[in-house]
Order: C-alpha cells, then sequence, then structure tokens
C-alpha cells in the first residue's frame, strides 16, 4: 500500500559521516569523475556520499555541485512550464477583470474556486505517474512508462465526465453554497466555457508527468512559453474585439490548453528520446486499471486537501459582509500566490523525479541528500520573493483592477500573502518527496487534520466570531499550512532511505505485470 512507506525512521547512519582519513582522492576514485553531465550522475553522487576515506567538507561541495546541476537541469525548465501555464490562467482573470469589477469576481470565483478542483483533482491523480514512471526509469524498466501514461490518461479522461456535470451545474452550486446570485450567473457563464479544459487536464498531466520523469523538461517549457503568446493573442481578439465577454475568455483559455496537450504528444510520439519509453499504444493499458486507481486516488486525495485549502478561503470570503470587496482583494492576493507558488511546484517536480529515480536506481543517501538541498533552495528563492512583495505590496492590484478600494484592501493583506509564499517554499517540495517515495496516502492524512481539523475552522472563528474578516479567515489558515509543513520535515528527516529504497523495488515488481526490463539484458 502506499501509506506503508511512511513508518519515519532514523537513518542508521548520518548523511554525511565525517571522514577518518584526511588523505587526498585516490586517482580512481569515483569523486573525481566529471559532474558536469547531468545524465547518470547518481551513481557518482552516491559514491560521493559514501567515501569515508574523504574529507567530509569536500564531500559535502561536490556533492552540492552535482546536485545543484541536476535540480537546475529539472527544476528551471518546469518552473516555466508551470508558471507559464498559470500565466494563461492569470491572464484570463486579467482580461476579465478589466470588464468590471463583476466580472472579476466572476472570473475569480469560476477560475480559483472551481477550476482549481477539477485541477487539482487532475494534478494529483497524476501524480501516480510520477510515482511509477519515476522510479520504473531509475530502474531501467523503460517499455513500462508508456503503459503507465496510458493507464492514467484512460482513468483521467473517465474522471472528467463527472466533473463536466459538476461545472454544467455550477451556478445552482454557488448559490447553494451561498454566493449571491448576480455573481453566481456570471461565474457560472465564465465556467461553461472550461469544460473542454478538463479533458486537457486529463491528457497533459499524465504526458508531463511522463516527460518529467526522463528528465525531459525543456520542451514542455518551450511549448508553454509558444503557447502563452498565442493565447493572448486570441484572448484580446475573443474579450476586446468580439466582445465574447466572460464565456469567451474561458473558451480561449480551454483552446490554449489542447494546444499544449497536442504538441507534447506530437513531441512524445517524434522523439528519440521517448523511443524506448513510448512504443505505442498498447493493450495493456486496461489490465490492473483498479490498482492503479487505488494508488492514483491516494495521490488526487492528498493534492486535492492541499490545492483546495486555499480556494476554500475564496469561498469562505463570499459569505463575509461585502463579498465583493472581499473576493476581489482575496483573489488578487490568491492569483499572486497561485503564480508564485508555480516556482514551488517546479521544486516539487523536480524532488519528485530526484527521489523516485535514486530510490529505483537503489542510491539511498543520494535520494536523502536531493531533499536537503531541493528544499534549502526552494526556501531561499521563496524568502527573497515574500521581500519582492511586500516592498510592492501598494502596487500590486493595479495589475488586475483600476479600483482604489480594492488596492487598499490588498495592501492589507500583503504581509500574509508573504508568509504564505515563504511556508510555500518548503511545503510543497516535500509533499515532492512524498510523492517520489509513494507516501500520498500518509500525506492526506495529514492534510486532513492540519488543513480542515486546526486551519479552516480556526480560520472561521477568526474572521466571524472575533470579526477579522478576510485577515482572520486567512490567518487561521496559516496555522494550519505551518503545522502541516512541521510534521512533513520531522518526518521527511527521520525516514530511512534504505528501507524506501527496498519499498520502491517492492513497488515496481508489483506494477511490472511481470514483464522483463526493456534493457536487463544490457545491465
Amino acid at each position: 500500500m502506499v501509506g506503508s512507506a511512511a513508518s519515519p525512521q532514523k537513518l542508521s547512519t548520518p548523511l554525511l559521516a565525517p571522514a577518518d582519513d584526511e588523505h587526498p582522492l585516490p586517482p580512481s576514485s569515483p569523486i573525481t569523475a566529471d559532474v558536469d553531465d547531468p545524465h547518470g550522475s547518481g551513481g557518482r553522487l552516491e559514491s560521493i556520499l559514501t567515501e569515508t576515506s574523504v574529507p567530509w567538507a569536500r564531500r559535502l561541495r561536490l556533492a552540492t555541485v552535482i546536485e545543484m546541476k541536476l535540480l537546475i537541469h529539472l527544476a528551471a525548465p518546469a518552473v516555466i512550464v508551470y508558471m507559464v501555464n498559470y500565466l494563461m490562467s492569470m491572464s484570463t482573470q486579467i482580461f476579465s477583470g478589466h470588464l468590471g469589477n463583476l466580472e472579476l469576481a466572476a472570473a475569480s470565483l469560476g477560475n480559483t474556486g472551481i477550476q482549481v478542483f477539477a485541477y487539482g483533482l487532475m494534478l494529483g491523480m497524476g501524480s501516480a505517474v510520477e510515482t511509477l514512471c519515476g522510479q520504473a526509469y531509475g530502474a531501467h524498466k523503460y517499455e513500462m512508462l508508456g503503459v503507465y501514461l496510458q493507464r492514467s490518461t484512460i482513468l483521467l479522461m473517465a474522471t472528467g465526465v463527472p466533473l463536466a456535470v459538476i461545472y454544467g451545474f455550477s451556478r445552482p452550486i454557488l448559490v447553494l453554497l451561498g454566493e449571491s446570485p448576480e455573481i453566481a450567473k456570471a461565474a457560472s457563464i465564465f465556467v461553461y466555457g472550461l469544460i473542454p479544459q478538463i479533458f486537457a487536464y486529463a491528457a497533459n498531466f499524465p504526458i508531463q508527468k511522463f516527460l518529467q520523469a526522463q528528465s525531459i523538461v525543456a520542451p514542455s517549457a518551450y511549448i508553454s512559453t509558444a503557447t502563452v503568446a498565442v493565447h493572448l493573442l486570441l484572448s484580446w481578439l475573443a474579450v476586446y474585439k468580439l466582445g465574447l465577454g466572460l464565456l469567451g475568455a474561458s473558451l480561449v483559455l480551454s483552446l490554449s490548453w489542447w494546444i499544449v496537450v497536442i504538441a507534447q504528444f506530437v513531441y512524445i510520439v517524434t522523439s528519440q528520446k521517448c523511443r524506448f519509453t513510448w512504443t505505442g499504444f498498447s493493450w495493456q493499458a486496461f489490465s490492473g486499471l483498479p490498482e492503479f486507481l487505488k494508488l492514483s486516488t491516494a495521490s488526487a486525495v492528498m493534492l486535492c486537501l492541499e490545492t483546495w485549502y486555499f480556494q476554500i478561503l475564496v469561498l469562505i470570503a463570499g459569505l463575509l459582509d461585502h463579498p465583493q470587496l472581499a473576493l476581489d482583494s482575496l483573489s488578487v492576493c490568491m492569483t499572486i500566490s497561485g503564480w508564485v507558488f508555480m516556482i514551488s511546484v517546479g521544486f516539487n517536480a523536480a524532488a519528485s523525479v530526484r527521489v523516485s529515480n535514486e530510490l529505483g536506481a537503489g542510491n539511498p543517501k543520494s535520494a536523502a541528500f536531493s531533499v536537503v538541498v531541493v528544499t534549502a533552495l526552494s526556501f531561499i528563492i521563496s524568502v527573497i520573493i515574500g521581500v519582492v512583495i511586500l516592498c510592492l505590496r501598494d502596487y500590486l492590484s493595479y495589475i488586475f483592477t483600476e479600483g482604489e478600494t480594492v488596492a487598499h484592501a490588498v495592501s492589507e493583506l500583503t504581509p500574509l500573502l508573504a508568509i504564505t509564499l515563504i511556508l510555500n517554499g518548503i511545503q510543497p517540495v516535500l509533499s515532492g518527496v512524498a510523492v517520489g517515495c509513494g507516501w500520498q496516502a500518509f500525506v492526506a492524512y495529514v492534510n486532513v487534520g492540519c488543513y480542515y481539523i486546526v486551519g479552516i475552522p480556526l480560520g472561521v472563528l477568526l474572521g466571524f466570531k472575533f470579526n477579522l474578516g478576510a485577515k482572520g479567515i486567512w490567518s487561521g489558515m496559516i496555522g494550519g499550512t505551518f503545522i502541516q509543513t512541521l510534521i512533513l520535515i520531522w518526518v521527511t528527516f527521520r525516514t530511512d532511505w534504505n528501507k524506501e529504497v527496498d519499498e520502491a523495488i517492492k513497488r515496481l515488481n508489483k506494477w511490472e505485470d511481470n514483464k522483463k526490463a526493456l534493457l536487463a539484458d544490457q545491465e
């Protein structure tokens, strides 16, 4: 089971034990190998970390150089992909916001209050591909990656059908949740145009994880960057020139996501880099679906509880007095937070790939060291961004709307936004580690307790009982995130990574369908 690997154990030996021998490196030492090659470095990294005859300071320096190059190779394009894809949604909200305050509130509610529910579910279910493909690639079981991709796509497409029905009934659902009829009507119009986007998600996330598991991330970055340029042009034409309003803006967003999906799939079937991992469509994709669904469900629950958490903040804010102002100010902050969050999601992907690859390859120390480096790097970047956001607090809202009242409200919420960004520099990265290890079920339990038993009730208490409004709701939910982050840190750094290697081997043997590894005879 996915949760079985989550029993925290202390490392049997320190990650970088001090060396007893201070002699220089022997000429044949694997540590003297070239560290410039971003591929196949896992074995060298493991050798460095276990070479006790080398001074620990030198091992730390050399290991950090290798790991940083691997992470930058993975994280930089991944950050671009996630930020550019989020920019498409963000720009759609901006185009809608300049139509008026009602349109801004409607697009915000539709985009961050409803659409993100589908995004979280689909991305979460796609994390099963991230775990299995990453570990299979590390173990050189390349042919199984294409099978996992197809299985996940089948399940996600089927999941998209009930989601489309929910989108169709978004107006009465929003009214039932307490939103004003005027905002609910406008938001539902926006949501109708996002129905095709659901199925684009269903294809995109398995494809994305399939490529990331192989450290193929640059093509997705190029595709996403080119697509956002097309998206901006089409959005301008639809909203301002053709006068299609909210529906036109959301339909263009759906079209843009399908462009990304088609372009990535064309790359997979034509690229030589995927010739071993994509061997065509297979009937084997339809076998083992119930078991695959279990892992996908655990992944979805883990990420949905996390992704939906701050979107619930937007829905709760709609119940406050003067809901339009609360929604406008919070939506601006949440949009900025979501965009910056894409940096952490990029590091999340890098952490998941690095950890799953190293576990699949049987390198426990490399997996543990990768966790330390990626967490530290993401945290430093998030602190820098938080400081910049605080310095620009009085100007942020003018990107989205010209209203002075909204600008003042956003400025007051900016300190909470900065705290959220800093926490998001740690928590998503550790969630990526959890995906790489297959701990999705365990993290789901943590998320339920911290987010929904502590964070939301505390936020409601502060917001309504103590009349702190949006500030109180957000403060309480930050408390839940802080507790969750502490738990993930404690569990991650007490993990027995040798045991995780054994669990990865068992998982791959279970999911391989008794098929011989493609390159087994070459090892």
